[in-house]
C-alpha cells in the first residue's frame, strides 16, 4: 500500500498561531528557509498522546533557532500547549510530532534580517523507524560518504535543516547497498554518530560513546545514559576511531524515532546483541510508556 505524501494528508496542522487544515499549510516557493536553509526544526515522539520530554524539544528547538540568529515569536509555554492541543484535535495517541521554524519571503538573499519567523507544527501516526523484524535482530550500517563538520564551520548544536543534506545523501547511497543506515565520522575521521541517531558500542560491561563535540547530544541519547548509570553500568564519553570498531562486542543507536536500536553490522564489523542492549531497549519503553499510561488512565 504506497504512502499517503505529507501534503495530501487528513487533518490540521498548527500554523503561525492557529489550527489549518493540512492542505492549507503552505509557504511561498521564495522563502529565504527553502534557498538558504534558514530553517530549524525538532523531532519528537507522543506516547499515550503526550510528547516525551516535551519542554526539552522546545527549549532546544527555540536554542536552535537563536544560534541560526533568529527568535521564534512563540514562547514555549505556547508551543508546549499548541502541541498538547494538536495531538487531542487529531485524536493521536502514539504519534511523531514535528514543530520547525523558518525565515519567511520579504527578503530574498544572503542577508533576510527583516524577514518574519513562521512557525508550524505538524503530527501523524508513527510506527518503527526501522523495519520492526530487522530492529530486533539489529540493523546493518553503511559507512556514509561524508562527514560531520568541524564546528568552526557550521552551527552544529543548531538542529538546522542545511546540516542534514549530507545525511540524506549518506542514508540514500546506504539503501542502496541495502543498509539499513549509515555511520558518519566527523572532519578528524573520528567516530561521530548515524546519519539521525546517536551511536554507542560496547566491551567488557561498558558502554562507550562519541563526545557530541561536533553533532547533536541527542535528548534520547542522554535519557538512555541516564538509565545505564540508574543500573551501574559506566559510560565513556570520548573518541572512538573506526579501527577500535574490531574491539567492541555490542553496538546500538539511539533517537526520538530510533528510541533504542541495535545494529549487527557496520560495514565489514559484525556486532551481537548483548544483554546490556536488550535490558536498554527495555527501560527505555518503560522510562515512556508507564508515563504514558498513566495519562490515557487519568483520562480516561
Amino acid at each position: 500500500m504506497a504512502q499517503v505524501p505529507f501534503d495530501q494528508r487528513e487533518g490540521e496542522i498548527w500554523y503561525d498561531g492557529a489550527f489549518v487544515p493540512w492542505a492549507d499549510a503552505k509557504l511561498h516557493v521564495l522563502s529565504h528557509g527553502l534557498h538558504y536553509a534558514s530553517s530549524v526544526f525538532e523531532g519528537e515522539r507522543a506516547y499515550g498522546g503526550e510528547v516525551f520530554k516535551l519542554e526539552e524539544h522546545t527549549d532546544r528547538l527555540h536554542e536552535s533557532a537563536r544560534i541560526l540568529g533568529f527568535e521564534i515569536p512563540y514562547s514555549s509555554e505556547t508551543i508546549n500547549q499548541a502541541t498538547r492541543e494538536l495531538l487531542a484535535r487529531e485524536n493521536l495517541v502514539d504519534a511523531y510530532v514535528r514543530p520547525v521554524a523558518w525565515r519567511g519571503s520579504e527578503m530574498m538573499g544572503v542577508s533576510a534580517q527583516m524577514n518574519t519567523i513562521h512557525l508550524a507544527i505538524a503530527a501523524w501516526e508513527w510506527p518503527s523507524y526501522f523495519n520492526p523484524e530487522e530492529r530486533l535482530k539489529g540493523i546493518r550500517l553503511d559507512m556514509a560518504p561524508y562527514r560531520r563538520p568541524d564546528p568552526a564551520t557550521a552551527p552544529c548544536r543548531s538542529k538546522a535543516a542545511g546540516l542534514y543534506m549530507i545525511c540524506t545523501i549518506s542514508k540514500h547511497e546506504a539503501e542502496r547497498k541495502g543498509y539499513a543506515d549509515a555511520l558518519m565520522l566527523d572532519w578528524r575521521g573520528q567516530v561521530a554518530e548515524a546519519t539521525g541517531a546517536n551511536v554507542f558500542f560496547i566491551k567488557d560491561g561498558q558502554i562507550h560513546t562519541p563526545k557530541p563535540d561536533c553533532f547533536l547530544d541527542g535528548i534520547t541519547r542522554r535519557t538512555v545514559i541516564d538509565l545505564a548509570k540508574r543500573r551501574g553500568i559506566e559510560v565513556i564519553e570520548r573518541a572512538i576511531l573506526p579501527e577500535e570498531l574490531a574491539g567492541f562486542e555490542s553496538c546500538f543507536l539511539t533517537g526520538t524515532a530510533a528510541e533504542v536500536t541495535p545494529v549487527s553490522e557496520i560495514a565489514n564489523w559484525s556486532f551481537q546483541v548483548d544483554a546490556i542492549t536488550k535490558a536498554l531497549m527495555e527501560d527505555y519503553q518503560r522510562e515512556v510508556q508507564p508515563k504514558a499510561e498513566a495519562r490515557v488512565a487519568a483520562a480516561g
